[in-house]
């Protein structure tokens, strides 16, 4: 999990935690080679979504987070925990510590790589070991490293290092009802380099094959909510074959990604490929400002109307227009116009103010300032529709329109929920195959009847070159796509949910 800072808002990545006032769980008997660990779960209310994107001292860690079965193999070779789905927004699953194991609620999160868990609620006292302490954008845990045995559905793992937190960020997990995270990244950003579950589950012979697979039930009123398969995956929930990327850099779980499609159209950005992270602890899908702000504006979603973007286009609209137009190289029309400096990889501010402060600028290691920012978002719209053959006066009216259209500072953006049936789907290009989202899969509801709200599964992050652009493809995605990590083969794959 991990703090991303954003250019154009001064704000952190906000995510949906699915907060429980209480989780509970019950042993059914097998009646298929499954052992089904059942979860209670109870309806969402808007007051309990909060923040909390993980930064740690030991990397750029973005972040923002089973039942015995035979699939094809003996029972001990897959384990499957059952996962509690809490409005479409978080899912947990139930572990175990200790000898006999100590029951606690975990996020299983692919975009993060230790495991900890409260100190205060373990039952055996421990010597503190090492201390161990993990940055969020609404705090920290710190605590120290101990060792026992992690029981994972009726894998119990020997050894396993962890941390246990002695001082949690006050406000998230004080609400929070989830007792602690079990990261499923790769152990090039564990804090403190300690061994993940995972690589102990593969290293001690555990599990059959060295996969993991997740699926997430998007239908919240049902019982079931989703389950992760390590060792396999569960053929009931998927149909057709997956497509498979490879993992381009180890620490997330990343792949490149090709266009993305707003109703069948490319948005113009990601057409020369971006970079992608599959994470199943984040509730949205979080991408580049330039493509989100085009999605709102294709669905109507409001946010904040940007009066910098605005002066920019009435400032420098024809400018860059005319310099589209005679081909100068568009990735350096906003340092000749005067708005960025260019230092070969990215655009630095020139001094004029900044809306990200001090703290996050510095932690975002040069993140462009909102003007420069602007302009590099304007001349990317503005080839988009020239390469469309739009008119210069349409052009503008559209920027102007896109302008408008800026996510919310704190990543959410409202739609109107009766419009679901004449917005566009949302597509993106994975390993050659578009993948298509709906309207009804990329909007979160939010309460009933009258007071019912809808917000657009879309939220605004900028990482600047060499790391991106990149996306991070959340629940709202894997909800939609059964999503298998193959450690053994470097790769991740994605088939439609069933």
């Amino acid at each position: 999990m991990g703090t991303i800072l954003k250019p154009v808002a001064a704000a952190t990545l906000f995510l949906f935690f699915l907060l429980l006032p209480m989780i509970s769980s019950t042993l059914s008997p097998p009646n298929d080679g499954l052992i089904r660990i059942g979860l209670k779960k109870r309806k969402y209310e808007r007051n309990n979504r909060l923040a909390a994107k993980l930064e740690s001292k030991e990397g750029e860690s973005i972040k923002k987070y089973h039942l015995l079965r035979n699939l094809g193999g003996d029972a001990e070779d897959t384990d499957i925990v059952s996962l509690k789905n809490y409005m479409d927004a978080q899912y947990f699953g139930e572990i175990g510590i200790g000898t006999p194991p100590q029951k606690f609620t975990v996020i299983f999160d692919t975009g993060s790589s230790n495991l900890w868990v409260p100190s205060s609620k373990l039952l055996v006292i421990s010597t503190p070991r090492k201390s161990a302490e993990i940055h969020y954008g609404t705090g920290a845990i710190s605590g120290f490293f101990s060792e026992d045995h992690v029981t994972v559905g009726d894998l119990v793992v020997k050894n396993q290092e962890f941390i246990e937190a002695t001082r949690e960020p006050s406000v998230t997990f004080l609400v929070a009802k989830f007792d602690g995270i079990l990261g499923l990244g790769f152990q090039e950003i564990s804090v403190g380099k300690a061994v993940p579950v995972w690589y102990n589950m593969v290293d001690q012979g555990l599990v059959k094959e060295p996969v993991f697979s997740f699926w997430f039930n998007r239908n919240a009123d049902e019982k079931e909510g989703g389950e992760i398969v390590f060792g396999g995956v569960d053929p009931d929930h998927y149909k057709g074959e997956h497509t498979y990327v490879p993992v381009t850099q180890k620490g997330y779980w990343q792949f490149d990604m090709g266009d993305v499609l707003i109703g069948g159209q490319t948005s113009g950005f990601c057409a020369s490929g971006c970079a992608a992270i599959a994470d199943s602890g984040t509730s949205l899908l979080a991408g580049p400002t330039t493509i989100i702000t085009e999605v709102n504006h294709a669905i109507g979603a409001t946010g904040v109307v940007s009066q910098e973007c605005k002066a920019v286009v009435a400032q420098y609209g024809d400018t860059i227009m005319e310099m589209l137009l005679a081909k100068d190289q568009p990735q350096k029309i906003c340092s000749q116009i005067g708005l960025c400096t260019f230092d070969g990889a990215r655009g630095v501010s020139m001094g004029i103010e900044s809306v990200v402060n001090e703290n996050a600028q510095k932690a975002s290691d040069g993140f462009h300032d909102a003007m420069c920012s602007t302009c590099e978002m304007a001349v990317v719209w503005m080839q988009n529709q020239l390469k469309q053959n739009q008119t210069q006066e349409r052009i503008l009216d559209y920027v102007n329109e896109l302008c408008e259209r800026l996510p919310s500072p704190m990543g959410e953006s409202a739609v109107d929920c009766d419009g679901l049936s004449s917005m566009p789907n949302v597509s993106f290009t994975i390993g050659g195959r578009v993948f298509d989202l709906s309207p009804e899969q990329y909007v979160l509801k939010v309460g009933e009847g009258d007071v019912a709200q809808c917000i657009s599964g879309f939220t605004a992050l900028d990482i600047p070159p060499p790391r991106g652009p990149l996306w991070i493809l959340g629940d709202v995605f894997m909800g939609r796509f059964h999503t298998v990590f193959d450690y053994g083969n470097m790769r991740v794959g994605f088939a439609e949910a069933t």
